[in-house]
């Protein structure tokens, strides 16, 4: 049983829910699974785990093509081929063709290590259950040299996942579910505060209230997450917008929303509602 405890950094603003969630997860020595909305910190959570834990960090992030052998190693046969056409010596070991994925690094980590797996609901949906074994045993076996791998420490795991797709049961029941909730006003403005602490709090003030009233537009298809607040005050303290503006106007729209169809549709609210904003 680890004694680490993740108690938040000055970086990164966790909710007492969230830091048990995390310390649950290392003393039961299962992973993490962290899921909510893009631009809620779950990537950046692993980095201040470790950060604070002072434990190396390995990031694998998923893909549509991934697989979970590729977490473990990959064999490259088309490399040894080449070689072995221009007599290279090499060729007669295979373990030079071995390629150690970042599961297999974090399993020789001289410390307990953080390892995160991002977005894993972005591969095929058998790729969690092709982990279980291994996330399970702490071990695999590489056929190619007929070795078995074992961790020297279990990392401490956290998994992310944008919702995109359900996860299998079985994948489920061996993890400590999380899930991040979009943060209210006065949590978002500690967040903020991190971010921007010399920002004048009247543009603050006035950012996030604007900030709120476009996610609250029902038709906002891609609704502004923490991310794109925390860009959209930068640029309106750099470009000296006066505080009274910003809901007036709302400036740089381009900032906040990604779509041209989620910009017309706060126009037009906007107008409707001129008394409100």
């Amino acid at each position: 049983m680890s004694e680490a405890r993740f108690t938040g950094t000055e970086r990164y603003v966790a909710t007492p829910d969230l830091m048990m969630a995390v310390n649950a997860a290392v003393t039961l020595a299962r992973p993490l699974l962290i899921k909510g909305e893009p631009g809620t910190g779950k990537t950046q959570l692993a980095e201040e785990i470790a950060r604070s834990l002072e434990r190396p960090l390995y990031e694998w992030h998923i893909k549509s093509t991934s697989k979970a052998q590729h977490g473990l190693y990959e064999y490259d046969a088309v490399s040894r081929l080449r070689d072995s056409q221009l007599g290279d010596a090499k060729v007669h070991d295979i373990r030079n063709y071995i390629v150690k994925g970042r599961l297999w690094e974090a399993f020789e980590s001289a410390v307990q290590p953080v390892l995160l797996i991002d977005e894993i609901d972005k591969a095929d949906i058998e790729f969690p259950n092709d982990l279980l074994r291994e996330l399970d045993r702490m071990e695999f076996y590489i056929h190619e040299t007929r070795e078995l791998v074992r961790a020297r420490h279990r990392p401490i795991i956290l998994i992310t996942s944008n919702n995109e797709k359900e996860l299998p049961d079985a994948f489920l029941r061996r993890c400590v579910f999380h899930f991040i909730d979009f943060p209210e006003p006065e949590l978002m403005k500690r967040i903020v505060g991190v971010h921007h602490p010399a920002i004048d709090e009247q543009i603050v003030e006035q950012a996030i209230g604007a900030f709120y009233e476009v996610r609250g537009i029902p038709r906002v298809r891609k609704r502004p997450s923490t991310s794109e607040l925390i860009d959209w005050i930068a640029v309106l303290a750099s470009a000296g917008v006066a505080a009274d503006r910003i809901r007036t106007e709302l400036p740089f729209t381009g900032v906040l929303l990604k779509k041209e169809q989620d910009q017309q549709v706060v126009t037009e609210a906007r107008s409707g509602r001129a008394r409100r904003w």
